[in-house]
């Protein structure tokens, strides 16, 4: 029998050759329980921020879905690569390059903002229900669809010879490969991502990060951002042991008009104990609906 009190969320330091199932894997053993996952899948060849949720918080996943990301990239220009990373085949001709700021700052420009971008190939995107890359490794032509997604902040931190380092701020869904394949195409060398770090994540940052081996030996509860600390956007309200069968039962909840303003879409509702046992969602001025049970 599976025993576990465990809940809440842990920024894993994703290390280098492992995808995020693998994380999962091993977050599973470290913790003692199957209910595990992470936010926001990170390319094997990529390192950093890797949010994972343990027990219940896993129903919050929902809320960081559409969270902002943050990256710190060097892309190596002179030639592409069908993966549009270092880890990928050679995809046309290979060239001896050397970029500057003054090359590359017209290209950032034209990425910021909202933008159109196609995907790799080599993608967790789904056609008709197929993640990109398993097509592509039984090599089926694969194409997709340029796709929305916004670039807060494109920075050209430093360029040297043929590898420039960025730091992109995006909206989730952007593939960081693209923008170095994109810039490879425009210049007329090619490029790929030779190095990747997510340094945050939504509300999670690189600081908060543990690498595997430190949660191993004994860190992880020190590590652990409990359910009662996560979304502090959304303002507590406590309510008694009646009110929390009832929200246990999936009945609407009442709140005092005098804590919370008519506007607020969503609380988190407090027992007495302290913590958090669902997230509400207005359904008329001050009563909620539990959208989400802990």
């Amino acid at each position: 029998m599976e025993i576990t009190a465990i809940d809440g969320v842990v920024v894993v330091n994703k290390p280098g050759n492992w995808t995020s199932h693998d994380v999962v894997a091993k977050m599973r053993g470290i913790a003692g329980t199957k209910r595990v996952g992470h936010l926001g899948t990170l390319d094997p060849l990529a390192t950093g921020v890797l949010p994972v949720m343990i027990g219940n918080v896993t129903r919050l996943a929902q809320f960081w879905e559409k969270s902002e990301k943050v990256y710190d990239a060097a892309v190596r220009f002179g030639y592409a690569t069908d993966t549009y990373d270092c880890e990928g085949e050679l995809s046309g001709a290979k060239t001896e390059v050397t970029v500057t700021a003054d090359m590359l700052e017209p290209l950032l420009a034209t990425m910021r903002g909202p933008i159109e971008q196609v995907p790799p190939p080599v993608s967790a995107k789904k056609i008709n229900g197929v993640p990109a890359y398993k097509l592509a490794r039984k090599n089926i032509a694969v194409e997709l669809k340029p796709v929305p997604v916004e670039i807060y902040e494109l920075t050209l931190v430093s360029v040297e010879g043929s590898l420039a380092r960025l730091h992109v701020r995006c909206s989730a869904g952007t593939y960081i490969r693209s923008i170095a394949h994109e810039l490879g195409r425009l210049l007329g060398c090619g490029g790929h991502i030779e190095e990747l770090v997510r340094a945050k994540s939504g509300p999670f940052h690189i600081g908060q990060a543990k690498t595997l081996e430190e949660l191993q030996n004994g860190g992880l509860q020190d590590a652990l951002v409990p359910a009662d600390e996560l979304l502090p956007q959304f303002p507590s309200v406590y309510v008694d042991e009646l009110t929390v069968r009832h929200i246990r039962q999936g009945r609407d909840f009442h709140v005092s008009p005098f804590r919370i303003g008519t506007s607020v879409g969503h609380v988190k509702a407090v027992n007495p104990e302290g913590k958090v046992v669902a997230i509400g969602k207005i359904v008329l001025p001050h009563v909620y609906h539990p959208m989400v049970v802990l």
